[in-house]
């Protein structure tokens, strides 16, 4: 492309070195000043930069609309975790608990955005969260919405100078899931290959999952210090439902697992990388879930190991009463089974004793 005489003052694009070694070779910068060199006498231009572009052509609009539209230079790194921080702390100073709950829920689908800097996401960005999230069209409504208030709130604070969360679709979701993987439950023929490799601490995951029922998320934000190991239960504390706020049981089985991963974290939460940090979903599920499953050919999501687990308690006759408790499901309690609720916590680890083991493990 033929370089385009910029008018002076305006700024420019520059070609970094090693640029094949670079997503974004092009340095778009505006020129804020001059300074005069005490030496020589002459001017020099001072510069800002205000972002990096894949292209020339990609760089001159960033500058043009930097221009058009001007941002506070020093939110330009402002990251998309950052902006949903500053946002959450005067939006949930006089919001309920529930709609709290409900915005941390959209948010922490966003895992793909949490470490991106804000100013530099474009609408295919995202869309991806809407994409690949797995969620339903009431929830992705939600994250949606939240898309807006945080693009409301960067452009209030000159964090951005473009609403690209107006431009996300999930009209073309609004009868269906975005992911068309059917949630489904393990047969006992694959529980069993997960217990016949349950010396890796990978499938144990599955298995923990898999037999208490709670969702990925709770599994991966689970800490230590919710856990009790010696009277087999841990706590979930947080959840956008009041069912979902619970005592989950541990079986005879699973506890093992539990307590090799207690003893191995160094950290605050029960499940961590090797590098002894917090698992973060995109994490677990490309680099570990995923390429475990993919060995059998198994197309289940994180999901299908809560829906297993369902079925399972379903299948032994557990009562539907129990099977509420123990996996916090959002169905209504009627007011008898309220009253259960404070339920002693060993009728519940009997409950999930009673599902279905391979019988080499029951005889251990």
């Amino acid at each position: 492309m033929k370089n385009i005489k910029l008018p002076n003052s305006y700024g420019g694009v520059i070609k970094m070195g090693n640029a094949s070694r670079r997503r974004r070779p092009y340095m778009v910068r505006i020129t804020t000043g001059y300074e005069i060199n005490e030496k020589t006498g002459k001017s020099k231009q001072k510069y800002e930069i205000i972002g990096y572009a894949k292209t020339r052509t990609e760089g001159l609009q960033m500058l043009a609309d930097y221009h058009n539209a001007p941002f506070d230079l020093n939110n330009s790194s402002t990251t998309f975790r950052e902006v949903y921080e500053q946002w959450s702390k005067e939006k949930f100073e006089n919001a309920s608990k529930s709609t709290i709950n409900g915005y941390r829920a959209s948010y922490n689908t966003c895992t793909l955005l949490f470490e991106r800097t804000f100013r530099e996401l474009k609408t295919s960005d995202l869309q991806k969260v809407i994409d690949t999230c797995e969620k339903n069209y009431p929830t992705l409504k939600n994250i949606k919405i939240l898309f807006n208030q945080l693009y409301k709130y960067a452009m209030k604070n000159d964090i951005c100078n473009k609403d690209y969360s107006k431009y996300v679709d999930i009209a073309k979701y609004s009868n269906k899931n975005p992911n068309s993987v059917e949630r489904k439950p393990f047969t006992k023929e694959q529980i069993d290959i997960f217990w016949d490799l349950s010396d890796d601490i990978y499938y144990q995951i599955i298995l923990m999952l898999i037999y208490t029922g709670v969702r990925i998320s709770e599994m991966l934000d689970l800490k230590k210090e919710n856990i009790y190991l010696d009277e087999q239960y841990f706590e979930i504390i947080d959840s956008k439902t009041e069912n979902g706020i619970r005592k989950v049981p541990i079986s005879d089985y699973i506890l093992p697992f539990f307590k090799n991963w207690y003893q191995s974290s160094k950290i605050e939460y029960l499940l961590h990388t090797p590098d002894q940090k917090h698992f973060k979903y995109r994490n677990y599920y490309d680099s570990y879930f995923r390429p475990l499953l993919d060995r059998f050919n198994l197309d289940h999501t994180p999901h299908c190991c809560r829906h297993t687990c369902i079925s399972l308690l379903a299948e032994a006759k557990v009562s539907p009463t129990y099977q509420k408790m123990i996996v916090g499901h959002k169905g209504a309690m009627s007011l008898t089974e309220k009253v259960y609720t404070h339920i002693d916590i060993n009728l519940l680890i009997d409950a999930v004793n009673s599902i279905y083991y391979p019988e080499s493990i029951k005889n251990k």
